[in-house]
């Protein structure tokens, strides 16, 4: 059975999810409702054509937005898919880098967009997604973390 990911600041979250460090996804920054994520490419993440997979171009899209989302609220709640919208511009191939924006939010649902883009600034991919805001989960002891203020998040 999976466990949620036990943190003590939220802001750090997105480095102890296991599919992240899986995929070797580093954050760059995610704050004020934006974010930004790189994926380097290795071969273990190729297909047939030598570009980077569509499922981890999609990832990076789906996550970027969520980023970008709970960037926006200082990371007090989690933020899961309720709908991606996906466009594959270009196979991805060399390191890509997945940029990503809050549009709007409104009775805890977040309206997000995104791209990702190669090593010469061509667009791979582009994609509109909501999310529905969600409490933090709760650690393996039953209790919430503290967010660095001290407060319940």
């Amino acid at each position: 059975m999976l466990e949620p990911v036990a943190f003590d600041d939220p802001r750090q979250l997105f480095d102890r999810v296991p599919f992240m460090r899986l995929l070797g996804v580093q954050r760059i920054f995610s704050e004020g409702g934006r974010a930004r994520l790189v994926l380097a490419p290795r071969a273990e993440l190729g297909n047939v054509i030598g570009g980077v997979h569509g499922g981890a171009v999609v990832t990076l899209l789906d996550v970027v937005m969520a980023s970008a989302a709970v960037s926006a609220i200082d990371f007090r709640r989690t933020a899961v898919t309720l709908n991606l919208d996906t466009a594959f511009v270009e196979p991805g191939r060399g390191t890509l880098t997945a940029d990503g924006e809050l549009l709007r939010e409104a009775d805890g649902i977040a309206w997000c967009s995104a791209t990702v883009t190669d090593d010469d600034g061509r667009i791979v991919a582009r994609a509109q997604g909501s999310f529905r805001y969600l409490p933090l989960p709760r650690t393996s002891s039953g209790h919430r973390p503290t967010s660095p203020e001290g407060d319940t998040p």
